[in-house]
Parts: C-alpha cells; structure tokens; sequence
C-alpha cells in the first residue's frame, strides 16, 4: 500500500510539473503573466477523457488529441491577448479559466458537471509519465537556447526595444502562448489517463496561482529551478495531506521564506547544467581542503 501510495505520489508530482511548464514558457521566457493556465490542462483532460470513455479512444489518440484543442484554443484567446499589457493578460485568462469552469459544471450532460467523469481507462504509468517529462523539458531547454528563445528573452525585458531590433513581437508572444497551453492541455490528459476521474474543481484559479508559485520560487528564468521547485512543493503538500492546516502552513512559511530572503527563487537565473555540475563538484572536493587550510591558520587574510 505504501509502495502504491509513493508512486501515485511520484506521478502527481511529474504531471504538475509538465502542466507548470506551461506557465515557465509563458512567464520565464516572455515575461507574459497568465492566471488560468490550469484550465488548459482541464481542457486537455476534458477531452482525453470524453474521447476515451465515449469513444473508447488509445492514449495515441487522446494525447495528440489534447494538445491540438489546447493549441487551437491557445490561439483564439491568444489573438487578444498577446495584444494586451502584463497585468491585463492575467486578467484575461483568469476570467477565461473561471468561464470554462462554470461551462463544464453546466454540461452535465456530457462533462458530468459538478459531479465530474469517473471510469476513464488508465493508460499511463511512471514510465511513460517520466519520459514525457524528460521530452517536454528538453524541447523547453533547446527552445531557450536557440534564437527564437533568446528573441523570447528580448521580448521579457523590453517588449519596445525588441520591437525596435526587428522582432515581431505579437508573432512571438502568440507561438510561446499557443505552445504553453498545448503542454498543460498534454498534463491534463496525463492526469485523466492516472487518476481514471475528472471534475473541474481541480482546474481553478488556485492551481494557476500554485503554478505561479513554483515558477517564482524556483527562479522565474530558470527551467531547472522550476522543475526541482514542482515537484519539491508537489510532495510537500502531498507529504503533509494527513493534515491540511498543517499542510497550509508549512507550504506558506517556506514560499515566504524564500521569497523575502531570495527573492530570485532559489536558482535565480542559473541552470543545472554540465558545466554548472562540474562547477559545484570542484567546490565540493576543495572543501576538505579550504577547512584545513582555514584551521591551520593558512587560510587567505
């Protein structure tokens, strides 16, 4: 039962980090700021699961399915948007996610409404979960790196001056908008395909707000710190599950510790790379010695 429990445990907490990849994309790389990234992963789910339990669709259709009508509805909301200052994005695509709730509440008929879908058939496993979550990362780490990355970055820290360099600004917003929703919408049928049940309560502002969370305490321009972020504060809250005022607090104290004592997130703007790793091994092996030298007194003045 223990053994089941941990990696029900270990899968959530990988399925939250690819959904909270989406809101990286969005905020490290563009500096756009989305509060209703959730129910992209609610539109992922939704359809995963009605094509699967009505239609009895494989996983190799549900999941490329998902991703196409994340994608499509990405860039419907995202032609206004992309359009829109920071603040107002937010604005946006939290009434969005608030509208697509109450949608789904009121199809009973097809969604299962308040009550939700239960009996989807379980595809995944750990396996698949973590090689998917290796494949999103890395295709987000070579997006970084390539041109198109570094124009993101432009766009992050002066949307004029990019602008004025020759980036199309509004094209680049709506390709990184369009790619974010179709990674959580590919979390959500993830999320339909472990837990075999759906309802929209999972799919409010407060899981948006808890991607947001991750990402800033992370870093918000580093992907490694994101990832290690998720799924350390995932497990937190799932560790703690016996108790929810305790659960609340504790995940409260650490995210206001780190953000009043390094308000960079915990990686700032470095990424666990190679060369990073090998960097930090050289420190670790030449502790020994710096400790010696500074006891014997030879330590530098």
């Amino acid at each position: 039962m223990a053994s089941y429990y941990l990696t029900y445990m270990i899968n959530n907490a990988f399925i939250i980090v690819i959904g909270m990849l989406g809101v990286y994309v969005i905020t490290g790389l563009t500096g756009m700021f989305s509060m209703g990234q959730a129910a992209f992963m609610a539109v992922g789910g939704y359809t995963a699961a009605m094509l699967a339990k009505y239609l009895g669709a494989p996983i190799f259709i549900t999941l490329p399915a998902s991703m196409i009508v994340g994608a499509i509805l990405g860039f419907l909301i995202g032609i206004p948007v992309i359009r829109l200052r920071r603040d107002y994005v937010a604005v946006v695509t939290l009434g969005f996610s608030q509208a697509l709730v109450a949608l789904l509440n009121n199809s009973a008929s097809i969604t299962g409404g308040a009550l939700g879908l239960n009996g989807i058939p379980r595809y995944t496993n750990k396996t698949m979960i973590v090689i998917i979550l290796v494949l999103v990362t890395a295709g987000i780490w070579q997006l970084k790196k390539s041109r198109f990355g570094r124009e993101c970055v432009a766009i992050k820290v002066d949307e004029l001056a990019a602008s004025s360099m020759g980036i199309d600004v509004a094209r680049t917003k709506l390709i990184v908008f369009i790619l974010a929703c179709a990674i959580s919408a590919l979390a959500g049928c993830l999320y339909v395909h472990t837990t075999s049940y759906l309802d929209s309560a999972s799919f409010g502002w407060d899981q948006s707000s808890m991607w947001i969370i991750m990402v800033y305490f992370g870093g918000v321009s580093s992907l490694t710190g994101s990832i290690f972020s998720g799924v350390v504060l995932t497990m937190i809250q799932e560790i703690f599950r016996f108790s929810a005022e305790w659960r609340t607090v504790i995940y409260c104290v650490i995210v206001l510790v780190i953000i009043n004592f390094r308000p960079q997130g915990l990686f700032g703007e470095t990424e666990l790379d190679g060369k990073t790793i090998r960097k930090l091994g050289r420190q670790v092996i030449s502790l020994p010695r710096k400790c010696k030298n500074l006891i014997s007194g030879k330590g530098e003045k």
